[in-house]
């Protein structure tokens, strides 16, 4: 029998430590999962615009972190917006390096004013209609300065724009899966995530009303806004499960933007935000699928809320929340990861980072099942020698001497009683008008056509598959653009 190489053992064990700690177990050792995003660039000698504008650069760029840091797993390309993508659909939110800021400054979100929202305050009825096709018929005309809007004229460079992009899209997306390999085999370094997921509240004052507009609506017509985020979550859903790692192991990334007070009053996120999320943590863990809660700034209002979510069923990333009361709230059922202070990465003293890895040990990692990582994404303002710091301290001291691993291949999937008793999206997702997964549902299509004589299962699988691409290309421009 081949004996494993070197590289190859080391990854078993870092997947193995990984996994034990999702399960909120003790693993043998802290694992290590830092989200180094535009770091990468600096570390490997690239600018800002060549990691986010040359993804075959970023994927190069992480690769050499993971080679010459000792950490257990990373993002394939933290730097997920791939500006080749973004430029040829020519979107109009973000500010893109070298073009719109400096070529070392991290790509920006540019919101529009008010007046110039994406979605106008009295849209919600077609958005809760189809909300598919609200996206290509409204919202992609307004956020693209090629594609023309309904009515408007057809245009040679907008044509062209929509292939283009579509093709950019699956090409980027296809190009992953050898990353992952490239890591495991070159580097004996894990998956941190796999798949994305966003709350129909966060998408709603993302990308569609902006946030000044959806607090106006919040006062003027919240029951349109909690329609909304009905009508979203079944889809939002369907994106987190339709890229969520198949091997049921890394968990599902969730960008957590403005659900937290003081962005939303605690009665909104009882009203809103947590109605429409819950059942989608629930359905996607339901299928055996953890989520990572990136809870982007402070979210201790709402650690009672979190707790409500079944055993294991997320891991709570912590960025400017309480480490310690995250700990004491959730810590009996979930893995927590965070805290780390990224001014202290970026600004501090060697003194200041052994000190604040010394704190983070002794608050969240002390029984295990805590994954030391930076409170915020690391940009390239992270010390590079700091960063290497903190990683030899907690590798020589985040040590569990009675700590174990389960083996690499083990899944984080609920029990089958527990798993039995979720809701989940079930009864929503029988009510949309067009289910997730199409933009024009076969019953449509079929009743323009003559009935034939031939094999109407094979008419349909196909049409099903066909349409799954062109769903997948306006939400995942919605969610992950």
């Amino acid at each position: 029998m081949t004996q494993p190489s070197a590289t190859q053992e080391q990854y078993r064990q870092r997947l193995a430590r990984y996994v034990t700690a999702l399960r909120n177990e003790q693993p043998d050792a802290v694992p290590i999962r830092p989200f180094v995003a535009e770091f990468t660039a600096k570390y490997a000698g690239f600018t800002c615009q060549e990691v986010t504008h040359d993804y075959e650069k970023a994927f190069e760029a992480v690769c050499r972190c993971a080679r010459d840091f000792d950490w257990d797993a990373v993002v394939p390309n933290m730097v997920y917006v791939w500006t080749g993508l973004t430029e040829a659909l020519d979107l109009k939110y973000y500010g893109v390096p070298g073009i719109d800021v400096p070529a070392n400054v991290a790509f920006q979100y540019r919101e529009p004013p008010e007046e110039e929202a994406f979605m106008r305050a009295d849209e919600y009825d077609a958005l809760i209609d189809d909300p598919t096709a609200f996206l290509y018929t409204t919202w992609l005309p307004r956020v693209s300065r090629v594609v023309p809007a309904a009515g408007e004229p057809a245009t040679y460079r907008g044509r062209v724009a929509l292939v283009k992009t579509a093709w950019a899209m699956g090409q980027y997306f296809q190009a992953f899966g050898p990353q992952v390999t490239r890591l495991r085999e070159e580097c004996g370094t894990a998956p941190a995530i796999a798949g994305i997921l966003k709350a129909p509240f966060d998408i709603l004052s993302d990308k569609l009303r902006g946030y000044v507009g959806l607090t106006m609506d919040m006062l003027s017509q919240p029951q349109k806004v909690l329609r909304a985020c009905e009508a979203l979550a079944p889809h939002l859903f369907h994106v987190a499960l339709t890229t969520a790692d198949p091997n049921h192991q890394a968990p599902v990334g969730f960008w957590m933007h403005r659900g937290c007070v003081p962005f939303v009053s605690p009665q909104q996120f009882e009203t809103h935000y947590w109605p429409t999320l819950k059942p989608v943590i629930e359905e996607l863990w339901r299928r055996g699928h953890q989520v990572l809660f990136y809870a982007e700034g402070n979210w201790d209002h709402h650690l009672g809320h979190f707790s409500e979510l079944p055993e294991r069923s997320i891991v709570f990333h912590v960025d400017k929340g309480d480490l310690a009361r995250a700990r004491r709230t959730l810590g009996d059922k979930f893995c927590l990861s965070g805290g780390i202070s990224n001014t202290i990465l970026s600004f501090g003293t060697t003194d200041e980072v052994l000190q604040e890895a010394k704190r983070v040990l002794a608050e969240a990692a002390k029984d295990g099942a805590y994954i030391a990582d930076a409170g915020a994404i690391m940009q390239n303002d992270t010390d590079v020698e700091n960063l290497r710091i903190l990683t030899d301290f907690i590798r020589e001291h985040g040590v569990y001497p009675r700590g174990h691993s389960f083996p690499a291949e083990t899944q984080v999937v609920p029990e089958p009683d527990q798993a039995r008793g979720l809701k989940g999206l079930t009864a929503r997702t029988s009510e949309t008008k067009v289910k997730p997964g199409v933009c024009t549902s076969w019953e449509e299509r079929a009743r323009e056509r003559p009935p034939g004589d031939g094999d109407a299962d094979l008419f349909r699988r196909v049409w099903e598959d066909i349409e799954g691409l062109g769903y997948s290309f306006i939400w995942h421009c919605l969610v992950s653009f």
